[in-house]
C-alpha cells in the first residue's frame, strides 16, 4: 500500500464513523506562483466537507503544523470571520492533525494518530 496523505487519512477517519465526505479544497493553477499554483481551501478553512449523524462538519486536515492551522481558523482575519459564520449557521468545524506516535512505550513501532480539535464560538479571537 502506498503512502497516504493527511487528507486521505482524514477521509478514512470520518468515513469509518459513517460520514459521507468530499474534498472541497481546490488547486489554482498559476504559472507565476512557485510550484505552478497553490491549494485554496473552501472559505479559507475547509479541506473536507462531511455530513452525517444529523450534522455538517467542515474539516481542516494537517500534519505537524497544528498550531498554525488553529491560528488561521480562529485569529482576526477574513478566514476567522468565515469560520465563525459557519458555526453561527449550525455547522461544526474540526481540525485534525496527523502525527506518528509509538504503539508501545519504549518500543520502536509507530502508527499514525489524529490530534483533534472541535471549535466553538468562544475559541475565536476577534477584535
Amino acid at each position: 500500500m502506498g503512502k497516504k496523505s493527511h487528507t486521505q487519512r482524514t477521509l478514512a477517519y470520518f468515513k469509518q464513523d459513517g460520514f459521507k465526505c468530499d474534498m472541497v479544497e481546490r488547486w489554482i493553477s498559476n504559472p507565476k506562483h512557485p510550484g505552478g499554483g497553490f491549494r485554496k481551501d473552501c472559505f479559507g478553512f475547509m479541506d473536507i466537507l462531511a455530513i452525517g449523524g444529523g450534522g455538517i462538519v467542515a474539516v481542516q486536515s494537517c500534519g505537524q503544523d497544528f498550531k498554525e492551522h488553529d491560528r488561521k481558523i480562529t485569529e482576526n482575519s477574513a478566514i476567522a470571520l468565515n469560520a465563525l459564520e459557519w458555526l453561527k449557521c449550525g455547522g461544526e468545524i474540526v481540525l485534525i492533525g496527523w502525527r506518528k506516535v509509538k504503539v508501545k512505550r519504549g518500543g520502536k513501532a509507530l502508527r499514525w494518530s489524529p490530534r483533534i480539535k472541535k471549535y466553538e464560538i468562544s475559541d475565536f479571537i476577534l477584535s
